[in-house]
């Protein structure tokens, strides 16, 4: 595959080929484009019969401790694989402090959750299965019961020869699962491989400007448009400690994780805490350089965007969002 060798040199910082912003140096467009293959530990490697397995728990009410709270019911693929909340509801109807995040790529993500709580997508697994605001399920019971399942059982053989049914082979499949949601080629995407009409005349001078003016890549880089970083954004009235109470250095008071920034026009309402309803209201929020001004991250400062400009960077963002793949819901072991 040939792709465009197009450079752009714009403003202090563009995306190096790494995923680090370097003053002065321009990514080639083949570095936002997707890895040739989705990563997978040594011990987890994705098979047919793993993401088999993996998506009937993943669609599984009774997995949780009420029986009727599912991975999908916060993770709804129709909704872009979040709930389309401000924030999340979780047992009994309680409604969570942040917002569910969506599920898309993270595969390639270094840190799972908006506070970076846990490293992998198998320790990430467990975490709201266990905790008792969201799915609050007895471990011991859960596998329990899986284990009394016939039907599991032998899906759990198929995955997962002569291992059995252990939280680690639960995890595990639910991980190999998560791995096949990844974002489709979006109309960037077509264009970075030299389709020249395959985003708006907009949407390239919103390319520019986020390489540029609006500095977007500071936090937004690579393939995923993420650093995997933590950063406090200045949201307004914003008590959440965020990352700070998983690592206790001042720089992390009130950061939240970089999100990607794939299939983003599916994905609202935005921040950890659901605050803005569109694209447009994100933007102006980093345009104006936040709103909370103590331990703001120092890449947050006013921008100087005229309206233009903003339509401009949206209609760009808008371009990386693909088209969501047909999912169905499996027929769940009895």
């Amino acid at each position: 595959m040939r792709f465009s060798t197009r450079k752009f040199i714009v403003g202090c910082f563009t995306v190096a080929l790494f995923g680090i912003a370097v003053p002065g140096v321009a990514a080639p467009l083949a570095s936002y484009l997707r890895p040739e293959k989705v990563p997978a530990p040594d011990n987890n490697k994705v098979t047919p019969e793993r993401v088999a397995l993996g998506k009937s728990l993943f669609f599984d009410p009774r997995l949780s401790g009420s029986k009727w709270i599912s991975c999908a019911t916060c993770h709804n693929p129709a909704l872009a694989w979040s709930d389309g909340l401000p924030t999340a509801i979780g047992h009994g109807m309680k409604v969570l402090d942040r917002a569910t995040p969506t599920i898309i790529n993270t595969a390639y993500q270094r840190s799972q959750m908006w506070d970076g709580r846990f490293r992998t997508l198998e320790e990430q697994a467990l975490g709201p299965i266990q905790a008792d605001v969201e799915m609050n399920q007895n471990m011991a019971m859960l596998l329990d019961e899986i284990q009394s399942n016939k039907g599991y059982i032998a899906l759990f053989e198929k995955a997962y020869p002569g291992e059995g049914v252990n939280k680690d082979t639960l995890a595990k499949a639910l991980a190999s699962f998560e791995r096949t949601i990844v974002s489709t080629e979006s109309p960037f995407d077509r264009w970075a491989k030299g389709e020249e009409k395959a985003m708006s005349d907009a949407a390239k001078r919103g390319f520019a400007l986020f390489e540029g003016k609006a500095n977007c890549v500071a936090c937004h880089q690579g393939f995923n448009f993420t650093d995997d970083g933590f950063h406090n954004i200045g949201l307004k009235g914003s008590k959440d400690p965020g990352r700070y109470a998983k690592k206790a250095i001042k720089s992390m008071q009130g950061a939240f994780k970089t999100p990607t920034l794939r299939d983003i026009a599916l994905t609202a309402p935005y921040m950890h805490s659901g605050t803005y309803k569109t694209l447009t209201e994100v933007v102006e929020h980093y345009n104006r350089g936040g709103d909370a001004h103590d331990n703001l991250d120092p890449n947050v400062k006013p921008l100087n965007l005229s309206k233009q400009e903003v339509d401009d960077v949206v209609a760009f963002l808008n371009a990386l969002t693909g088209v969501l793949s047909a999912v169905t819901v499996p027929r769940l072991p009895l």
